[in-house]
């Protein structure tokens, strides 16, 4: 017993036992929680015949799709504005970082109230040019089409400044020679700042993708699986599942349906990053 006190493993195992037993407690047995209810399989027959799943996972397709490659094409070609020497794009490029900077809960708040039917701004616009109001948040199209507009327009400066930071990068050489070659603005993209940002883009695509496909927070705040539940995306029907209904079975087999796209592109990702 004595000799055991002495020992420096049972000493550095002592003081991690907190940690330990803390780790077990909140990440061990939750994940192992998960697996045993994700492995029932009445609760994807009951998924697959419910159809609010199955329009869940085709607004999450057209959410992860359409956020995803507009938010992406749209930042890189907002980095070559940014990348100007002059004074108002540093003033410019300031000014763009306040949607990202922004909590998404004030800005989700008042992106709802432009768009409602009865006050909102956009509504007020279109009375004023004598075009009917549209209930922007109260039909499946508009309201998809608001949470994926709020989606780009709040993480599109992070990705914008991640591609500036990446032009940046390319030495000045390159395009001093392909001035000299008679290289126009248009074919210096094409054969100089697009094939070296092509892996970077490709890596920002990827984690754009797991990062869209597991957003909780502009589904539900925005909409909230509104009007009848047909905006629901994956997280958000899980959430629905789980607390709502009271059926975690349902709300993990839908995480678990999730589980092996977004592996595949964490898969692809470390490729990349390998390369």
């Amino acid at each position: 017993m004595i000799r055991l006190l002495h020992n420096r493993t049972f000493h550095g195992f002592m003081f991690s036992a907190p940690l330990l037993a803390l780790f077990g407690a909140f990440v061990i047995y939750p994940m192992a929680f998960g697996v045993y209810y994700a492995l029932d399989r009445d609760s994807y027959r009951a998924l697959f015949e419910d159809p609010i799943f199955l329009q869940t996972v085709w607004n999450t397709v057209w959410y992860v799709g359409l956020a995803v490659n507009l938010k992406l094409f749209l930042a890189l070609l907002l980095s070559g504005i940014l990348d100007y020497p002059y004074r108002w794009i540093r003033v410019l490029s300031a000014l763009f970082l306040i949607p990202w900077a922004v909590p998404a809960l004030p800005g989700i708040l008042s992106f709802r109230w432009m768009l409602n039917s009865q006050w909102g701004i956009f509504n007020h616009l279109l009375t004023k040019f004598g075009l009917p109001s549209v209930p922007w948040l109260a039909q499946h199209d508009t309201a998809l089409g608001a949470i994926i507009t709020f989606h780009i327009w709040k993480y599109l400066p992070f990705w914008t400044i991640i591609f500036l930071a990446g032009r940046r990068a390319i030495p000045s050489e390159l395009y001093e020679a392909a001035a000299i070659d008679g290289a126009q603005p248009l074919q210096n993209f094409r054969y100089v700042t697009f094939p070296l940002l092509r892996n970077l883009y490709l890596i920002c695509t990827l984690l754009s993708m797991v990062f869209t496909l597991g957003d909780f927070t502009v589904p539900w705040l925005l909409a909230g699986g509104a009007p009848g539940d047909s905006t629901h995306v994956l997280a958000t029907l899980a959430y629905r599942y789980t607390f709502h209904m009271g059926r975690l079975e349902w709300g993990m087999a839908t995480f678990a349906v999730a589980l092996p796209v977004t592996l595949f592109f964490i898969f692809l990702l470390l490729r990349w990053v390998k390369i």
